[in-house]
């Protein structure tokens, strides 16, 4: 189990965060302040009980001090989303950074520089990692979005210090628990995007979790063509048929039901306002290209689906960022939204695509739980350990020992 803000007594500490604002940004502007705004709830509840809140976080991938990677364009928004003053320090160890911890109140929050410029950060250094923990007196990790990686900040940290999972994380790890660890059974997920070679850990977890698994997008058509299926000119891995079929028989194995298209949208090419038309799996014309799933395809899923109770999403189910082909996947997508909102049906969904795909359907607010954490997500997803996430259950979290045992 983690410790979450509930049992830390925060008035008076100085509490290092490890949060992700690593926003998109133009011409030294943010233009997109979605992970500033989520995480701005942990900052905000620490700094409201009293604490000295000290925020790290990375913005890009700096080799070194590099200017255009400063992180101070994130005081102004940070500050805006908190609704109180974030003041500024030039680096995260240091005289620089001492001196402007020091300088802090309780209830006050302190932004740093960009912990990725040091190398010793990516390079997980114990070194580092014990004079970012001189800053504070407790470790809160609310970044699931770099748990995946064991660096000074997100794991090495929490060794040194009582660590503890902020909101975000908390929120993160609960709904994923309920999705894959302790679900309510029948659980079903859907598994789309371009590649079978890029999902294959995935699907290999997947199947011995779920009990249905749909599988949509360009992976489809890997599956089909390993079933003799032709798949005219549509993006498939051919090369990947044996491995396809080594995952169908897995499925059988596990008694996991694998559910592939039985009609689908083809066209002559991926553009707009391109002529496309329906047509049945295994009758694809050689000069087309299968871009959505077909309306017979889309009926099975949503009957299917309505007869779970966890639905686990990644990926969409066909060209989604083009009109008609983000048919299958807008209509799945709302059908899900519409369960989750009668309580019938807890809905966990993830990865950059599939964020998109379900804003694009309208429904990214109406799932039980979105995550924006693409790589940990999935890693995840594919049965992994997370670095972060490990460390802020290990029982070795916060003995001070410096790691000397």
């Amino acid at each position: 189990m983690f410790r979450t803000l509930d049992d830390l007594d925060a008035r008076g500490m100085r509490v290092v965060v490890r949060s992700d604002l690593n926003v998109p940004a133009k011409d030294g502007k943010v233009t997109d302040s979605t992970r500033i705004d989520r995480s701005a709830g942990t900052i905000r509840e620490l700094a409201e009980k009293g604490a000295r809140v000290i925020v790290l976080t990375h913005f890009g991938r700096p080799k070194g001090r590099e200017e255009k990677y400063s992180q101070r364009l994130l005081v102004e928004p940070l500050a805006k989303a908190l609704g109180r003053p974030v003041a500024w320090a030039d680096d995260v160890i240091g005289p620089d950074a001492v001196e402007a911890v020091n300088k802090m109140k309780d209830g006050d929050v302190l932004l740093m520089e960009n912990v990725r410029f040091h190398p010793e950060e990516e390079k997980n250094d114990p070194v580092f990692a014990r004079q970012l923990a001189d800053l504070g007196q407790a470790y809160v990790n609310d970044a699931f979005s770099t748990a995946h990686r064991a660096h000074a900040s997100t794991e090495a940290i929490a060794r040194l210090l009582p660590a503890y999972a902020g909101r975000l994380m908390q929120a993160e790890l609960e709904a994923l628990g309920k999705a894959l660890e302790h679900p309510e059974k029948p659980v079903a997920a859907v598994v789309g995007g371009a590649k079978v070679s890029t999902k294959l850990d995935l699907l290999g977890n997947l199947v011995a979790k779920v009990d249905l698994l749909i599988i949509g997008g360009g992976m489809a058509n890997t599956f089909l063509f390993a079933q003799g299926v032709a798949v005219g000119k549509s993006l498939c891995e051919k090369e990947m048929a044996d491995t396809a079929r080594q995952i169908l028989d897995k499925a059988k194995t596990a008694k996991c039901h694998i559910l592939l298209p039985t009609d689908v949208v083809v066209a002559a090419a991926f553009a707009e306002n391109t002529p496309s038309r329906v047509v049945p799996v295994n009758a694809v014309p050689d000069d087309m290209m299968i871009l959505d799933a077909g309306p017979a395809s889309v009926e099975s899923i949503i009957d299917r689906i309505n007869g779970c109770k966890t639905l686990v999403w990644n990926g969409p189910l066909g060209a989604f960022e083009i009109a008609p082909f983000d048919a299958a996947t807008n209509l799945v997508a709302q059908a899900a939204a519409q369960r989750t909102r009668q309580g019938k049906l807890l809905t966990v969904a993830g990865g950059g695509d599939t964020v998109a795909a379900l804003a694009k359907a309208g429904v990214e607010d109406q799932f039980t739980y979105v995550s924006t954490a693409g790589g940990a997500f999935l890693e995840w997803l594919e049965g992994k350990e997370l670095p972060g996430v490990a460390a802020l259950t290990s029982k070795a979290s916060g003995c001070g020992c410096g790691g000397a045992h």
